[in-house]
């Protein structure tokens, strides 16, 4: 009897301070984010958060963090950490994402990389619907990065996925793929 007392003391402190830790945190909001970790962040609501350049009252150009209608399944309440962003390779700073990274050697290697696929699923997601959107399987494509990273080029070109232009700075581009991530990170 004592074992099951000890169990649920247990369970109903956790769940107290989950409750405490959820209340102190408060609620995610994108628009009450600070611009330096807006992007790669997740609202409470499910919904990713971009970051958008507007132009001030001064005619300077200010970053603001807005919510996007892109719904992460499996992930909310999320701002992704530094060392993430460092291991993937991508750039909090950046305003809308693109395909285009993929076709830089540099990048697919990082986002590939053991450091960045495994343990850093949120950006994977992201990018696996980026990729997804251009017909391109990002786990096999990281997997030919893997082993023979200029053959990954090749087939990625090959698959009719092409480097666009470059967006235009007040443009925002967010992978909105319906395709899930693979839930083995």
């Amino acid at each position: 009897m004592a074992q099951n007392s000890s169990v649920t003391f247990s369970f109903v402190l956790f769940f107290a301070c989950s409750l405490f830790l959820h209340g102190t945190q408060g609620e995610i909001v994108c628009e009450e984010l600070p611009a330096n970790v807006c992007s790669f962040s997740i609202a409470s609501s499910g919904k990713r958060c971009l970051l958008e350049n507007l132009k001030g009252k001064d005619g300077k150009v200010e970053y603001q963090c807005r919510t996007s209608e892109v719904v992460v399944e499996r992930m909310a309440e999320h701002i992704e950490t530094d060392e993430c962003v460092s291991a993937c390779g991508v750039d909090r700073n950046a305003v809308g994402i693109s395909s285009d990274a993929f076709f830089e050697p540099l990048f697919a290697a990082k986002l590939c990389s053991p450091a960045c696929y495994q343990n850093c699923p949120n950006i994977i997601d992201l990018y696996f619907n980026l990729a997804a959107g251009e017909g391109v399987y990002l786990p096999a494509l990281c997997e030919k990065q893997r082993s023979r990273p200029h053959r990954a080029m090749i087939e990625l070109l090959s698959n009719g996925a092409a480097p666009g232009p470059a967006a235009p700075q007040s443009e925002n581009l967010v992978a909105s793929a319906p395709a899930s991530a693979p839930s083995s990170f």
